[in-house]
């Protein structure tokens, strides 16, 4: 098992697979005219299947393939089929624009369920956020994932002066169809543009959600990064991932692993291990996901507190977003 200092056991890892998007999100890519990793410093696709079984040995039982977006990675379909054979839950997290090209792919994989990127149910704003028209092609996408019985998680960065009124309009959505939306506080990353003041709270999210609807609260377990509700008589459900103002970091299971093959014991973690070079030199890996491990904090990083009101993204050291892996 791979444990840290707080006996919290670890057995989720999210695998970034590429820093390349087809969108341009500003809060998740700093600018326009990106300069993405070379194919060489990236896993290749033996490499990722290699580092995945060696978790797997240590116990892990969920993979989370991230990007980027990682179905604009040309051997995306090789990867997922590869990991598709180790035995465990494997997920995917995409922008969607590229899901009907890998609809049969994912059924051979037994990936079941999705977590999809949508800030806007409105086309305009949609090409805003992320610098592209490709809203109808998601929202089309989404739906042919429904079609297909996969289960489908959308998540929205809600930010205080661009989405927070389109709250209820993702609740009404959950009514007639089975999709399970999740309301993220913005968090802060290198170049994404966070200050304090866009943060809409968990709080100020289940305020304009209750002025409308009438909502209970579903059972979490431990891991679980949401507090999850249900308006009765929904198909779907909704929930809300508290990182700024209520963090679960103390049943956090979570490992990530970079597009270029580092480790990173926790999102806002600033220390990284090298696990690819490790591996390209033949060593073993294991001692070093360890001693990551054992050096995690005990919360957000060890890097701020919930106290954000005073917090400047500038003085957090770590990467971009695009560059973790969402």
């Amino acid at each position: 098992m791979i444990v840290d200092n707080y006996n919290r056991v670890h057995n989720y890892l999210r695998v970034s697979l590429t820093d390349n998007c087809n969108l341009r999100c500003f809060y998740c890519m700093p600018e326009e005219d990106y300069v993405f990793t070379p194919a060489s410093r990236l896993m290749q696709a033996d490499e990722i299947e290699a580092l995945a079984k060696k978790f797997v040995a240590l116990g892990v039982t969920k993979i989370r393939l991230t990007g980027g977006e990682p179905l604009v990675r040309k051997d995306a379909a090789d990867i997922i089929q590869r990991l598709g054979k180790l035995g465990l839950n494997l997920t995917l997290t995409t922008n969607a624009t590229r899901l009907h090209e890998f609809v049969d792919t994912l059924k051979e994989a037994n990936v079941r369920s999705l977590n999809i990127s949508l800030d806007t149910l409105q086309s305009d704003k949609f090409n805003l956020i992320t610098r592209r028209d490709q809203f109808k092609l998601v929202y089309d996408n989404i739906h042919l994932m429904l079609k297909n019985n996969f289960h489908v998680k959308v998540n929205m960065v809600v930010m205080k002066g661009l989405n927070e009124t389109e709250i209820n309009d993702f609740i009404e959505w959950t009514k007639q169809e089975p999709v399970h939306v999740r309301f993220i506080e913005f968090m802060p990353f290198t170049g994404n543009r966070w200050t304090s003041n866009k943060v809409f709270t968990w709080q100020e999210m289940l305020k304009v959600i209750e002025e409308k609807y009438s909502f209970i609260h579903l059972k979490n377990d431990v891991h679980d990064t949401a507090k999850a509700y249900m308006v009765p008589g929904h198909k779907g459900t909704f929930a809300v991932i508290s990182t700024m103002t209520a963090p679960f970091c103390s049943g956090c299971n979570r490992i990530r692993l970079t597009a270029d093959g580092k480790m990173k014991n926790c999102l806002f973690s600033k220390e990284e291990t090298d696990l690819l070079s490790a591996l390209r030199k033949g060593e073993d890996v294991t001692p070093l996901i360890h001693q990551s491990i054992h050096s995690k904090a005990k919360e957000l990083g060890g890097q701020f507190t919930t106290d954000f009101k005073h917090l400047h993204a500038e003085d957090i050291n770590n990467r971009s977003m695009i560059t973790i892996g969402g």
